[in-house]
């Protein structure tokens, strides 16, 4: 295969002489290309055969030995220097993490790239996270080719990030973070100008749970509610007060909040129902109080149910932890990122009320996430992710690249 990039004599040790790895047009080109293939191809969590192939046969072209995870989708890959691994008592490897799932939701873009399945997008950016370690990978085995990468890193295609409790738990137990020392990955953000990244230190996104409530009682006529057990009404100071009671049980800096999105009671006007249900979801920014969420949800929904004489069951379905960057590795993609474009390339961002799986590698391994601006410079329209005309300015892809380079380089001068 021939040089991607030219050469270079060392790593950067100092701020005057540049990092290698480069991206050239030609490879910058095709990483386009293959993200707009994935984006018209997209594949829900479990069920990303087709993407997982694509990433096989390209690492492979590179002249990388990808090893697809014991669930049929999501694969990782190691680059040693030289190519091959140095033994035992190798430095721990760094990690790139990409998700590679799409959403259950139209694609309502006009684009020539528009999904061509039905229900199926990828409207939260897995595709531009896919290519951009696909893409730094690419560049990281040319380097080590020649000598240019000081220690091993390893790619992570992860399957089935929008599934709970995420695919995240199904690959650490395959043995993904074995020999590896931190974990590094980065999520769209479309408030963010393509080209920079949001950071900070601390917890970056929400925790969030699922909900399911069902509510039973005997149920009756309208005209004697005194006689049997008013459903609606519970269901109700259900939906109102089981929020506000956790509001004064939990400390308000945890930004703990219940939010229900279904409620679903009676077929008539004149029947007081025998069954209730309620569906929602629980944030929290504090990973504490997430962590005794569950018995405090069960105790409050008792208190009111018990109130109106009802019955419950609660499905209380663990979802993720918050994403904690660990300071050393916020630190080290900031850096990396200045490396790359200059200070003026980073910005500080809010935590987020969002859930993201990858806070459970960092429940075994420090590591951060960095927010990739998709946003193309001067539009101010405001957009979102998981909505159907979801889109990126794919020069994000470039600077994905840049970034997860530049800290595979420079996580090799610390210790």
């Amino acid at each position: 295969m021939s040089q991607l990039l030219s050469p270079e004599s060392r790593i950067r040790t100092t701020g005057e002489t540049p990092l290698p790895g480069a991206l050239p047009e030609a490879l910058r080109a095709e990483l386009i290309a293959f993200r707009r293939d994935l984006h018209m191809h997209p594949e829900l969590g479990h069920q990303e055969f087709r993407t997982t192939a694509s990433l096989t046969a390209r690492l492979e072209k590179a002249g990388l030995r990808p090893r697809v995870l014991p669930g049929g989708t999501g694969l990782v890959c190691d680059i040693h220097p030289g190519g091959e691994p140095v033994g035992s008592g190798v430095r721990p490897m760094l990690a790139l993490r990409a998700d590679i799932d799409a959403l259950p939701i139209p694609d309502t873009k006009t684009v020539p790239y528009r999904s061509t399945l039905p229900d199926r997008a990828h409207a939260c950016g897995h595709d531009v996270h896919t290519t951009a370690v696909l893409g730094a990978g690419i560049v990281l085995a040319d380097l080590a080719r020649r000598g240019l990468l000081p220690h091993s890193v390893r790619l992570l295609f992860q399957p089935a990030e929008e599934v709970l409790p995420g695919g995240a738990t199904d690959a650490i137990e395959a043995g993904v973070l074995e020999g590896v020392g931190r974990i590094v990955a980065v999520h769209c953000d479309p408030k963010v100008e393509a080209g920079r990244i949001g950071l900070r230190s601390g917890p970056i996104t929400s925790a969030c749970d699922r909900l399911e409530v069902a509510l039973d009682g005997p149920g009756g006529h309208t005209a004697r509610p005194h006689l049997t057990t008013d459903l609606v009404t519970a269901a109700a100071k259900l939906a109102t007060e089981v929020p506000a009671l956790l509001s004064r049980r939990v400390d308000t800096r945890a930004g703990l909040a219940l939010t229900w999105g279904r409620l679903q009671v009676g077929h008539a006007p004149n029947v007081i129902p025998q069954h209730a249900e309620l569906s929602g979801t629980l944030r929290c920014l504090d990973i504490q109080a997430w962590r005794a969420a569950p018995d405090l949800v069960h105790a409050a929904i008792d208190e009111v149910v018990a109130l109106h004489r009802a019955k419950f069951e609660l499905d209380y379905i663990r979802g993720v932890p918050p994403v904690v960057n660990e300071q050393a590795t916020a630190e080290l993609l900031r850096d990396a990122m200045v490396a790359r474009r200059g200070v003026g390339s980073v910005e500080d961002t809010e935590q987020s009320l969002g859930g993201e799986d990858f806070s459970w590698y960092l429940e075994h391994v420090p590591g951060a996430m960095a927010r990739l601006g998709v946003r193309p410079p001067g539009d101010r329209t405001p957009r979102d992710l998981h909505q159907g005309d979801f889109d990126v300015d794919e020069n994000a892809i470039t600077a994905g690249v840049e970034l997860f380079t530049a800290a595979a380089l420079l996580d090799a001068e610390r210790e």
